[in-house]
C-alpha cells in the first residue's frame, strides 16, 4: 500500500511541475507587454523599460520561470503589476474563502446525493425511485449561476429570509456567516448533488447484482441490510471518482457563483485580475486552483488504495 501511495505522490509532483510550465507558458504567449500595460498608453519607452526591469520581464524566460516557481514553493507569489502590492496575502486570504464555500457545497451535495441515490437504486422499480431519477435529471439541466439568481430572487428579494449577497468571515460573526453562506452553497451544491446522485444510483444498482449480496440475502439479511453491511463500501469506489471530478468542477463553478453573490474569493480575484490584465496575479491564482485540483486527486487516489483491497494486493 505504501508503494502505491508513494507512486501517487510522485505522479502529483510531476503533474504539478508540468502544470507550472504550462501555466507560465500560456501567460507568456498572450498578447501585450505587462510593463507597457502598467505604464499606460501615453508612457514613454524609457518608463516602459524601467517598469520591465522592475517587474523582471526583461530577463530571459528561464530566469523568470525559476523566480516565479521558487517563489511558489516559498508561498511568495510576487508583486502585482497593476496595484504594486504583494499578491501572497491576498491569495492566502481569498483561497480560504473559496475553500470554505466549495467544501460546504461538496458536503451538502454528498449529503443529498448519497441517501437519495441509494434510495433511487433500491426502489428503481417503484414510482419513488423513478421520481428521484427524474428530479436528478432536472437538477443537472439547471446551471449553478441560474439557480443562484433564482434563489436570490425568491428567497432574498421576495421573501426576505436571507441576505442576497455579501460575505462575513465565520470568526467575525458566525450567525451572519451562516445566513450569507446558505444561498451560494445551495446554488453550488444543486447541480453537483444531481450529478453525483446519478453515479451513486448506478454504482449501487451494479453492486446490488453482485453474487456476494445474493449470498448475504440468502443468509437472511434484508436487501437494505445486505447493501448497507456489504455493498456500500464497493459502491463508494466509483463514487469517489466522480466526487473528485465534481469537486474540481465546483472550484471552477465557484468563480461565477462568487460574482453572483459578491463573495471575495479566488474567483472574484481572478476575474478582476483578468479585467485589469494583471498577468502575474492571473498566473498565480490559476496555479493555486490547479494545485488544489491536483491535491484533491491525490487524496482520492490514496483513498482508493485504502478502500479497494485489490489495489493493495496488486503491489
Amino acid at each position: 500500500m505504501l508503494i502505491r501511495i508513494f507512486k501517487n505522490l510522485a505522479r502529483f509532483i510531476v503533474t504539478f511541475l508540468a502544470a507550472t510550465l504550462v501555466v507560465f507558458g500560456i501567460m507568456r504567449v498572450l498578447p501585450g507587454d505587462p510593463a507597457a500595460i502598467a505604464a499606460g498608453e501615453n508612457a514613454t519607452p524609457e518608463i516602459v523599460e524601467q517598469l520591465a526591469k522592475e517587474f523582471g520581464t526583461d530577463r530571459p524566460l528561464p530566469v523568470q520561470f525559476w523566480d516565479w516557481f521558487s517563489g511558489l514553493l516559498r508561498g511568495d507569489f510576487g508583486v502585482s503589476y497593476v496595484t504594486r502590492t504583494d499578491i501572497s496575502p491576498l491569495v492566502l486570504d481569498k483561497v480560504q474563502v473559496s475553500l470554505i464555500l466549495v467544501t460546504l457545497a461538496m458536503l451538502l451535495a454528498l449529503a443529498i446525493a448519497i441517501p437519495l441515490g441509494t434510495l433511487a437504486a433500491v426502489r428503481h422499480k417503484k414510482a419513488s425511485g423513478a421520481l428521484i431519477s427524474a428530479l436528478s435529471q432536472l437538477g443537472i439541466a439547471i446551471p449553478g449561476f441560474l439557480l443562484g439568481i433564482l434563489l436570490v430572487s425568491l428567497v432574498s428579494l421576495r421573501l426576505g429570509w436571507l441576505p442576497a449577497n455579501g460575505w462575513t468571515p465565520p470568526g467575525e460573526d458566525f450567525g451572519d456567516f451562516i445566513r450569507r453562506i446558505i444561498l451560494p452553497v445551495t446554488a453550488l451544491a444543486g447541480v453537483q448533488s444531481a450529478i453525483v446522485m446519478r453515479y451513486v444510483r448506478s454504482a449501487v444498482l451494479e453492486t446490488m447484482h453482485e453474487d456476494y449480496l445474493r449470498t448475504a440475502r440468502a443468509k437472511g439479511l434484508s436487501p437494505m441490510k445486505a447493501l448497507l453491511k456489504h455493498g456500500l463500501r464497493n459502491a463508494a469506489i466509483p463514487v469517489l471518482t466522480v466526487t473528485s471530478v465534481q469537486f474540481a468542477a465546483l472550484i471552477i463553478g465557484a468563480v461565477v457563483i462568487e460574482r453572483v453573490f459578491v463573495i471575495p474569493g479566488l474567483g472574484s480575484m481572478l476575474l478582476t485580475a483578468v479585467g485589469n490584465r494583471d498577468l502575474l496575479t492571473v498566473q498565480s491564482v490559476v496555479m493555486v486552483l490547479v494545485a488544489i485540483t491536483l491535491l484533491i486527486n491525490l487524496i482520492v487516489d490514496v483513498l482508493y488504495t485504502i478502500l479497494d483491497p485489490r489495489l493493495r494486493a496488486a503491489d
